[in-house]
């Protein structure tokens, strides 16, 4: 009977395990490497990839669409042969196909020419993960996909991969956690040099559509390439990617309108804890406004706990020296500095895109689709550990006591309570969780940011 239950103990002790470490499938997907189930046949006619782009270290796992650099140009002929991708989709011979091709799209199939003229050739600077499709006895069949830097992709307006160019398959976003995937190396699509599983990158919608997209020349990185979105390169502009830009002041904005900013100017937006809603208030970043950087440095931005109740001051962290922006205060000239942390009077607060890495549904990585709100650490430490009731007849008599004061553990000891740091008073701090809780910022996946607030548009850099 004991050997029946430690064995017993033992499996359920593995299944445990085999639960919180559950990986998804990812196939690896090399430049140059034809696909085995292509919509169109890989013959070269279609598009060419980059093989020996080395993938580029990236700013964060989740950038948005919008990002200055995200992707790369090349003044070669044509990457991807647009005309040629619609006359094969338009072809009544490939109606199924096309009918298939439109499906995942999310349009109809009389649609397809004019979808395809809204989007844009570029190539991957960074290995990316995407959901991709292969045509299997007449179906679209889906499957996780590792895209390696150098692959020749058309974006669509929002700077999301829409499809590969050299063999017409479609693309979407990829819907999994980036932090749990294992990827699979097969069917001739070799490890390549460069790959570094902290590199992957995940595309996110940008928070207003383009109307052109900034590039780096991958035959010369200190050119940049401003190309407009639904064009090939013949009306390509080229500029400076050396020039300098200064960091502007974005306290206040909401973290798309930072973006936005930042873009405009050349430069990346990214956050130490993923990518935020897209509403969440900017209270600081880093490097601070003034600073130069050149086209596609990135900039840090802070911003205000979703958790926090309004008019909680920000948390001091002298490490990190004085901030001169308080975002809950509209003095910005307060004479109490304050630092780009955490911005919760809270210690015990979770920043909104935390997530737990044992979650076993993979959906709900994304920071996006959290609920930041459902955090209450104000209330969840004085109700765990205190009594419910109280008994104000058994208090010692000569101890005066107030109804705001509740009961000790032991109602019958006499030794005051208020010395015990968890107090109901939900004005009080414990001093000794002062320090702020981090996070992982790639444990989840950032979601769909909100409504954009600037109306100007993502136009690259100036």
């Amino acid at each position: 009977m004991v050997r029946r239950l430690a064995v017993l103990l033992a499996a359920a002790v593995i299944l445990s395990g085999c639960t919180e470490q559950r990986l998804f499938a990812v196939k690896a997907v090399a430049a140059g490497v034809p696909s085995l189930a292509p919509f169109f046949e890989e013959d070269g006619s279609l598009g060419t990839d980059e093989t020996k782009l080395r993938p580029e270290q990236a700013h964060s796992g989740l950038q948005q669409g919008n990002t200055p650099g995200l992707y790369g140009g090349t003044q070669k002929p044509k990457v991807c042969d647009v005309d040629r991708l619609k006359d094969f989709l338009t072809d009544p011979r490939n109606r199924q196909k096309a009918r298939e091709w439109a499906r995942i799209v999310g349009i109809t199939p009389d649609r397809i020419e004019g979808y395809i003229d809204d989007l844009t050739p570029v190539l991957l600077r960074h290995d990316t993960l995407v959901k991709n499709h292969d045509y299997k006895k007449g179906k679209a069949v889906a499957f996780d996909a590792l895209l390696e830097a150098g692959i020749a992709v058309l974006v669509n307006d929002q700077g999301l991969p829409a499809v590969k160019c050299s063999c017409g398959n479609p693309l979407q976003s990829f819907d999994k956690d980036p932090e749990k995937i294992s990827v699979k190396f097969e069917d001739g699509n070799k490890k390549w040099d460069g790959y570094e599983k902290s590199d992957v990158v995940t595309v996110k919608p940008s928070p207003q559509p383009l109307e052109q997209i900034a590039l780096i020349d991958v035959d010369d990185p200190d050119q940049g390439i401003n190309r407009p979105v639904g064009s090939s390169g013949e009306n390509d502009e080229p500029f400076d990617a050396t020039k300098e830009h200064a960091v502007p002041r974005v306290t206040g904005m909401t973290f798309d309108q930072a973006s936005q900013r930042l873009s405009e100017l050349g430069l990346a937006a990214m956050s130490s804890d993923g990518l935020p809603s897209g509403d969440a208030a900017v209270t600081g970043s880093d490097p601070g406004p003034g600073t130069e950087l050149r086209f596609g440095e990135a900039v840090t931005l802070s911003v205000a706990d979703d958790g926090e109740e309004p008019g909680t001051p920000p948390k001091s962290d002298p490490s990190k020296g004085p901030r001169t922006d308080d975002p809950a205060s509209d003095d910005p000239t307060s004479g109490e500095p304050t630092t780009v942390g955490p911005t919760t009077d809270e210690p015990t607060t979770d920043d909104p895109s935390t997530s737990d890495p044992t979650t076993e549904d993979p959906d709900t990585g994304d920071p996006d689709t959290g609920d930041p709100s459902s955090s209450e650490p104000t209330t969840d430490r004085p109700t765990t550990g205190e009594p419910t009731t109280s008994e104000p007849t058994t208090a010692v008599p000569t101890t005066p006591t107030t109804s705001s004061t509740p009961p000790t553990v032991e109602p019958t000891s006499a030794e005051p309570t208020s010395a015990e740091p968890t107090s109901a008073d939900p004005t009080s701090v414990e001093p000794t969780r002062s320090e702020p809780v981090t996070s992982e910022p790639a444990s989840s996946e950032p979601g769909s940011p909100g409504a954009p607030a600037s109306a100007e548009p993502a136009a690259g850099p100036a």
